[in-house]
């Protein structure tokens, strides 16, 4: 059976982004966990964190997470999915992860320029909550079986990358390429 591709890594990484060009590129079906929860809620993240809270929300992304299986498909997840060890062992075992690494210093820069609204950063010095988020989850994300730096690469390019590298990977196993 073929394996997933999940895409891991802190807001701003480009995971959903960067998770539909990769599905294009290899024909794979694209899944957003956090699109899953804002439709089982029927809230947007920011509404969802305002009304029911992180704890409720993580329950929900936790639930959708172990709802997954393997096959040929392109998962994004929030920045915080893996932080659970349940979470993290599911992903693992239905296909690969993969983390897409940028620098504190760039994803602030896209945070910055970003229309989206992240509940986790909404507060006075939301750079130093980033950073504490990022210095917390950074060594799980580096525990991925795949591990891409996009720093200075344009959208386009960076789903390339990663897809050429999984491509490699796949080859390198003997396993289907697409």
């Amino acid at each position: 059976m073929m394996r997933a591709w999940t895409l891991i890594g802190m807001m701003g990484a480009g995971k959903t982004t960067i998770g539909r060009m990769l599905a294009e590129l290899s024909g794979r079906e694209f899944v957003d966990t956090d699109v899953l929860i804002q439709n089982r809620l029927g809230k947007t993240i920011p509404k969802i964190f305002e009304f029911y809270g992180e704890p409720t929300f993580r329950e929900h992304e936790s639930s959708i997470v172990q709802s997954l299986t393997p096959g040929p498909s392109v998962i994004s997840t929030g920045g915080g999915a893996i932080m659970r060890q349940e979470n993290w062992d599911h992903l693992s075992s239905i296909g690969e992860l993969i983390y897409l690494q940028s620098s504190p210093e760039v994803l602030k820069e896209r945070l910055r320029n970003s229309k989206r609204k992240r509940p986790l950063l909404l507060t006075e010095n939301w750079e130093d909550t980033f950073d504490a988020l990022f210095e917390n989850r950074k060594t799980i994300y580096e525990k991925a079986s795949v591990v891409i730096n996009l720093d200075d690469i344009d959208v386009a390019d960076a789903a390339l990358k990663v897809y050429n590298t999984l491509i490699e990977l796949e080859r390198g196993r003997g396993g289907v390429t697409t």
